[in-house]
């Protein structure tokens, strides 16, 4: 009683009446003697009242155990279900109150989204305090949006609440070339209750239908999955039919519409690599970028086209005068989690008529000039530090304030001139034609664009070898759509945004954002 009595505010600190009001009395008299307190204040009000008046309302409940039993329902029914373990050890009848169903109906809904009949669930004998207790909240740390560990390949994992279950979906690309299509989806695990005792898990790899799996959630943002019965993603052809397949529902082509050599090569190579994992993967947390309302246009996900990698998977995130290009699936060359682009917002280019546009050395010269600049002005940058050092190491105070009062002056006219020069070009649009001799795997790309900047582009051999920068053009074409014009390889990759609402995906700070993508980059590095 005591602690309800501090649930409900009442308790030593405040006092309660009636309670002091017997402790007076027991020290005024013996225990046997002990007066009936209600029965004497009922004489003395009556008394007070006179004949004939009507009672005094009843008092305010003091303790929440003097509280109908369907309003304590509503009210522990909006408490998180995470705090309703502790309420049910305050005492019995908590504990009895709590094993109502309606309040982890509630709790499922508004915790998870849960709105099916969860009534449903009474025919298999399962409760909603099953569902919430041994589904939900048990595998709560795995809802979310993540990357699988496949080598340089990567991947998109989207784990949700879907009904009565909680499924793994990978999405994938569409088939190549085609950007602006949807993307695909396809379920790799699933999570549910067959009976009251524990979660069932299930691999969903494979035709042969769902079969036993097994999660274990290995850290914080980390996970693992197994599959028990990989027999189940055999197929009675062999490995031949299995690639077939595999082709079909990866390119949606067979491997004789392939007529490209090297393209053959790398997707069997892919097929090799993929397929040894047989849904044993470990799976790494990743966040959607947050956004900002002076952003170039809404940071996210887009599928992008890579020559003979077909399309991948590419985060547009913004940092400052910066915009990056991460990569969440991957190839042999530049493998996922590298930046396979960067942006330089503070250098924005201006294209020359269409007609000089289509003259790939015009553009070249162009773009080679800013690189010039970047380069002058990073060295002319780290002159004045080497110098402030110096100035700093032989102790003139003076000398070095007056330096760097300069040098934070001269940043902020760089991040004035770029943001003014974006400012001018943002709204006027221009038409675009690719240069002659740049190859584009999708003919289908916009014929205006709004803006564009000095970026580069990550390229390296086979294995991530001998990786370098390389200068090339940013293009914004609209708000779903930019491209990138690598100079050295003389191609072009177009990118699309990925319109897709993915649940539990949004950073908790900017700082964990940042930390992700240093992460990822560093285990592919």
């Amino acid at each position: 009683m005591a602690v309800c009595a501090r649930l409900c505010g009442v308790g030593p600190a405040r006092g309660c009446r009636r309670r002091g009001a017997q402790r007076e009395q027991r020290r005024e008299g013996p225990a046997d003697s002990e007066p009936d307190t209600d029965a004497e204040e009922e004489r003395i009000e009556g008394a007070r009242l006179g004949p004939g008046a009507a009672p005094a309302p009843a008092p305010a409940p003091l303790s929440l155990l003097e509280l109908p039993p369907e309003l304590l329902v509503q009210i522990f029914g909006s408490l998180p279900g995470t705090d309703l373990p502790s309420l049910a050890r305050v005492c019995s009848t908590f504990r009895r109150i709590l094993r109502t169903d309606t309040i982890w109906r509630r709790r499922c809904r508004e915790e998870y989204g849960v709105c099916e009949n969860l009534r449903k669930l009474e025919i298999t004998g399962v409760s909603c305090r099953d569902v919430y207790a041994k589904l939900l909240h048990r595998y709560r740390h795995i809802l979310g949006l993540w990357q699988p560990d496949i080598g340089p390949y990567g991947g998109l994992l989207n784990v949700v609440v879907d009904g009565f279950f909680i499924i793994g979906w990978m999405y994938l690309p569409p088939h190549d070339p085609h950007v602006d299509d949807p993307m695909r989806f396809k379920p790799l695990f699933r999570i549910h209750l067959m009976e009251r005792k524990s979660a069932t898990v299930e691999c969903m790899y494979g035709h042969k239908g769902p079969h036993n799996g097994h999660i274990q959630i290995v850290k914080k943002d980390e996970f693992s999955t197994k599959c028990n019965q990989t027999d189940h993603h055999r197929m009675s052809g062999g490995r031949q039919e299995e690639f077939r397949t595999w082709l079909r529902e990866e390119w949606g082509r067979t491997l004789e519409d392939i007529f490209h050599e090297h393209m053959q090569e790398l997707i069997l190579m892919k097929f090799i690599y993929t397929s040894q994992y047989d849904n044993c993967l470990t799976y790494r947390r990743i966040y959607l970028p947050p956004s900002n309302a002076d952003d170039l246009l809404k940071p996210g996900l887009f599928k992008g086209t890579y020559g003979s990698h077909g399309l991948e998977i590419v985060m547009l995130s913004f940092h400052g005068k910066k915009a990056k290009g991460t990569k969440i699936t991957g190839d042999p060359n530049i493998p996922a989690g590298q930046q396979t682009v960067e942006i330089d917002l503070a250098h924005p280019i201006q294209l020359p008529d269409i007609e000089n546009l289509r003259n790939f050395n015009e553009l070249s010269r162009i773009v080679l000039e800013v690189q010039e600049q970047v380069r002058r002005e990073q060295q002319e940058e780290e002159e004045g530090q080497d110098e402030e050092e110096g100035r700093s190491r032989q102790g003139d105070s003076q000398q070095v304030e007056q330096p760097a009062q300069r040098d934070d002056a001269g940043a902020e006219g760089t991040e004035a001139a770029g943001a003014a020069a974006v400012q001018e070009s943002a709204p006027t649009s221009q038409p675009f034609v690719l240069p002659v001799g740049v190859i584009s795997r999708n003919e289908d790309y916009p014929r205006t664009c709004r803006m564009c900047f000095y970026g580069t582009g990550l390229i390296a051999g086979h294995g991530f070898t001998s990786p370098e920068r390389t200068p090339g053009i940013f293009i914004l074409f609209d708000d779903d759509r930019f491209g990138f014009i690598w100079l050295e390889l003389k191609s072009f990759s177009l990118y699309s945004r990925i319109k897709v609402s993915f649940q539990n995906a949004e950073a908790p700070s900017r700082e964990a954002f940042d930390e992700m993508l240093k992460n990822i980059q560093s285990m592919t590095t």
